[in-house]
């Protein structure tokens, strides 16, 4: 019996010395975890203090910082970050998510319901900006505050499944970043240095928003599959709250008075007239973008056929796994326009010293032309370079576009400018989307393709006789005017020979 107490004994206390043992490595391996951790988060500390101080030298470069540009740039790519992350936690509602697996009837309706409302108010959202000039900081605030709020709002939507919440919430962040965006484009000639061009000063907030934006989608992604659409919103609602309050911190100089020229023409007859320069350059960028909306939707429901060469000979191979399938088609040809919209931001940024309208003008052939190629060589690799092409020539042409807004149009009605721009831009991608739902029905890439070489192509030479017929006129006008100054001038050499007339007496005025 007192042997049996004594092995108990031993076997407790070995149990005991177990435990100990377990706890002391227990404790260590926590000790690990939280020094590695550390380590971990003071190496991630360093490695965004690093690129934040790179970051920052790009966007205050060539005298930004002191204008206040580099603060916009860095306030513009924060608004893109949170709109993506808005775009990535609605990726699978019907207002953000295309319905490219649904019929060509489900996907016009998409079209219908998210663009076209946004386009109908976008004309008003100007007219409202030119009438707080002076308060442009506290406008472009309230759009981000407006925005965190709705985030609110579609986040407690989002588990219930309220559909008209989400709705409404997703056409106000709509309207508010386009809005942002008019405010944006309109206080940039006020933030210009001497040393960048608007042209240049457009590309750099472009390249920044992209750059944020594509960085941001994949971690937004993740974050969706994590936590939820719903937290993911709660996160984009923190982030535009601070931004908001960056807003309020951009320099006062932005801020223009509310004053009114006397005898200056009403508003809207002012936007009716905005000058053949500004004319000429949204017909061009309207017709590059309904040629984008087009291009979009008609390559989307080909590749969704197998109605292109490199899907069409597995079409009745069910079991079939091609390199080139459906989904990988789809990957390359959105990397393919992510791409040339960054070769458009970054060519931008390089043209410092050459005419905004040369540009509108070049973007429009190189697409006519890219167009009537594709349409002769049609494969995938065409497919690929037509949509990088496109997305270049969008990107590079809308920068100009602003440029010349920015130059051409009074800072009185630049903002409400703006919006109709934008709205007739959103509807022109809208109506060339719609035609490519129709044309994709034919089923054959030639009939789409050549259909539209011939679009843009007469509404390039549209442009370029209107062009001639303006500098003609004007050169008449000029040549009149020079004219009818040198009939009015005095005849001064006549004056001075009667003066020096022989026949009468020269007299000394010294005596």
């Amino acid at each position: 019996m007192q042997g049996g107490w004594e092995r108990a004994r031993e076997v407790s206390r070995r149990m005991a010395h177990g435990v100990a043992d377990a706890g002391r490595a227990s404790l260590r391996a926590s000790k690990a975890t939280a020094s590695g951790t550390a380590r971990a988060g003071k190496v991630t500390a360093k490695g965004a203090q690093k690129v934040g101080r790179a970051t920052r030298r790009l966007t205050h470069a060539d005298g930004a910082g002191r204008t206040g540009l580099g603060r916009l740039i860095e306030l513009s790519a924060g608004n893109s970050a949170s709109d993506a992350l808005v775009t990535v936690a609605l990726a699978s509602t019907v207002f953000f998510g295309v319905p490219v697996g649904e019929a060509r009837g489900s996907v016009a309706l998409y079209l219908v319901i998210t663009m076209l409302p946004f386009a109908l108010l976008a004309p008003f959202v100007g007219p409202i900006l030119d009438r707080f000039r002076s308060g442009r900081r506290y406008v472009i605030a309230g759009t981000l505050f407006g925005r965190g709020l709705l985030c609110f709002a579609m986040a407690a939507a989002v588990g219930p499944g309220d559909l008209p919440t989400l709705f409404i919430g997703a056409l106000g962040v709509l309207v508010l970043s386009k809005a942002h965006n008019v405010s944006r484009a309109a206080i940039m000639p006020s933030v210009l240095p001497a040393d960048i061009t608007l042209v240049s000063a457009n590309a750099r907030v472009a390249l920044f928003t992209l750059v944020s934006a594509g960085v941001v989608v994949p971690v937004g992604a993740g974050l969706t599959a994590w936590l939820g659409s719903a937290a993911v919103l709660r996160i984009a609602m923190v982030a535009f709250l601070l931004l908001g309050v960056a807003a309020v911190r951009l320099p006062r100089h932005i801020d223009s008075p509310d004053l009114e020229e006397e005898g200056a023409a009403p508003r809207w007859r002012t936007l009716l007239k905005v000058g053949p320069t500004v004319a000429e350059a949204v017909w061009a960028n309207v017709a590059v973008r309904v040629f984008s909306g087009f291009l979009l939707f008609f390559l989307l429901f080909l590749v969704q056929d197998r109605a292109v060469p490199w899907l069409a000979a597995t079409r009745s191979q069910v079991a079939a796994d091609p390199f080139f399938d459906i989904p990988k088609t789809i990957a390359l040809l959105a990397a393919a326009a992510g791409l040339g919209g960054l070769a458009g931001a970054a060519v931008a940024n390089w043209t410092r010293n050459h005419a905004p309208q040369l540009i509108v003008l070049a973007t429009l052939a190189v697409t006519s032309v890219t167009t009537v190629l594709t349409a002769i060589f049609f494969g995938l690799w065409a497919a690929l370079a037509i949509s990088l092409i496109t997305a270049f020539a969008q990107e590079l042409g809308k920068l100009a576009l602003d440029a010349i807004v920015q130059r051409e149009i009074g800072e009185e009605v630049r903002s409400s400018t703006f919006g109709v721009v934008e709205a007739v831009l959103q509807l022109a991608w809208v109506l060339g989307g719609l035609a490519g739902l129709v044309l994709s029905l034919s089923q054959s890439s030639t009939a789409g393709l050549v259909t539209l070489a011939v679009a843009l192509t007469a509404a390039l030479a549209w442009l370029l006789v209107s062009r001639i017929k303006h500098a003609r006129a004007a050169d008449a006008k000029l040549h009149r005017q020079r004219a009818e100054a040198a009939a009015q001038q005095p005849h001064q050499p006549h004056q001075r020979q009667d003066n020096l007339d022989p026949t009468k007496p020269l007299t000394n005025p010294n005596g």
